[in-house]
């Protein structure tokens, strides 16, 4: 019920304000897109899933669905301290007492959002970012050993990275003329599951018979409307990351469409210009390509230069996966194929595509004139502290986790099927009642 003079004029337009402070459109866009994000987990599930053979399928989503629980309860009882308080230990993590097990920020009102929704929205990136990993190492790992790498991964790379990028006094969101631009993840999600998702397929070694056998997907019409999960979710993943419900809600929606429009296109025109047909698989994975790009550049890119970096991704991922082949590493479902190199390009080339009212305030705030090859080497510096702590943490996680636990599976499970041995199910068998 609204108060008495709820409505308030901010900047000549009109919102509605409750009794508390709560900004109820921003609120409202707000739990939307929490619910949109939320939405991309199962698009994720559908998507690995229908592109591994048919004995794995339900480990694979598995291995996406689990995430909710093990990172969703982390998230909770640190997770978010971790990321958004107060620097600490020279910066590494942050810490704040007040959002350990989320215990004080019951009444807490941000920028008119009740805080607690914003501790939602952030976590769903947090859930999301090392289920992207599995998409490497599938049809290959113990679940136990899983669920130790993605917890571990969370804390020592997730969240050291999410506080330099994000929060107030990280240091990658302060350095230079306006510090990092990552809109919604480019660097802390994409970048950093991409780099990872490498280097713990190289330390698993490819599945029994990469690269002479064929791993046919057992279920592409699934992988399709995973993909279009993803696209949808992906407007909640962006131009929720605005954290509010105005003109750059609007923009960061709009550069999100775009590119996914002229990445997945592109992606057709290859493949018709080289086998000419247009595949399935092949459209899902420019739609990919130009999501991935953008994420990074959504809130500071006009249209032009959402279609062109949309092109652009969808050509470079196409050229990255032929590496697999050429070079005999199994990035099974192409994470760093796509979400790496894709997004990897984003956070570079958005320094060339950068409105000119923002250039004027980053040169306002340099003193100084600021340019594309200045925002250049911010956005390097912040693409080469990624690569670094994602690929030497991985490493180190993946030795430690297969000396203790084992995560890579025998040749004999790997040969009857993960669903069977580790999860005691089929996902596509037909039982009598």
């Amino acid at each position: 019920m609204m108060t008495a003079g709820a409505w308030v004029v901010l900047k000549g337009s009109a919102f509605a304000l409750s009794g508390d402070g709560v900004d109820t459109g921003s609120t409202s866009w707000m739990l939307i897109s929490t619910a949109l994000v939320l939405l991309m987990v199962p698009g994720l599930a559908m998507f690995y899933g229908g592109l591994v053979r048919t004995k794995n399928v339900l480990s694979t989503m598995m291995h996406t669905f689990v995430a909710l629980a093990v990172i969703g309860v982390l998230w909770v009882v640190c997770g978010y301290s971790l990321t958004f308080g107060k620097s600490i230990l020279g910066g590494f993590w942050g810490w704040n007492p007040d959002y350990f097990l989320l215990s004080g920020i019951d009444s807490t009102v941000t920028d008119g959002i009740p805080e607690y929704i914003i501790a939602m929205f952030q976590g769903k990136f947090a859930i999301i970012t090392p289920a992207l990993i599995s998409g490497a190492i599938a049809e290959r790992v113990q679940f136990r050993g899983y669920i130790a790498f993605i917890a571990l991964w969370f804390l020592f790379v997730y969240a050291p990275l999410c506080h330099w990028v994000w929060a107030p006094d990280g240091w990658l969101l302060n350095i230079g003329a306006a510090g990092v631009i990552d809109l919604a993840g480019g660097l802390v999600i994409h970048v950093s599951a991409g780099i990872s998702a490498l280097v713990a397929a190289l330390y698993l070694g490819p599945r029994k018979g990469f690269p002479r056998t064929a791993f046919h997907p057992n279920n592409l019409v699934m992988t399709m409307m995973g993909a279009g999960l993803l696209w949808v979710g992906w407007f909640g993943f962006n131009a929720g990351s605005t954290l509010g419900s105005g003109l750059d809600t609007a923009r960061a929606l709009a550069m999100t469409q775009i590119s996914a429009a002229s990445g997945a296109l592109t992606w057709l025109v290859i493949e018709a210009w080289i086998f000419k047909k247009a595949t399935a698989l092949g459209f899902v994975s420019g739609i990919l390509a130009g999501l991935v790009v953008i994420t990074p550049a959504a809130g500071v890119v006009l249209p032009g230069g959402a279609l062109v970096l949309g092109a652009l991704s969808s050509c470079l991922c196409y050229w990255a996966l032929t590496l697999k082949t050429r070079f005999g590493y199994d990035d099974s479902l192409d994470c760093f194929g796509i979400h790496g190199v894709g997004s990897g390009l984003g956070v570079l080339m958005l320094s060339f595509f950068i409105r000119d009212s923002w250039m004027a305030e980053a040169s306002a705030a340099a003193g100084k004139a600021w340019g594309p090859f200045d925002q250049l080497l911010v956005q390097a510096t912040g693409m080469g502290v990624t690569i670094l702590l994602a690929s030497s943490v991985t490493l180190l996680l993946c030795f430690v986790i297969e000396k203790t636990l084992g995560f890579r599976v025998d040749e004999e499970s790997e040969l009857i099927g993960l669903d069977q041995v580790l999860h005691g199910e089929t996902g596509y068998g037909l039982v009598k009642s």
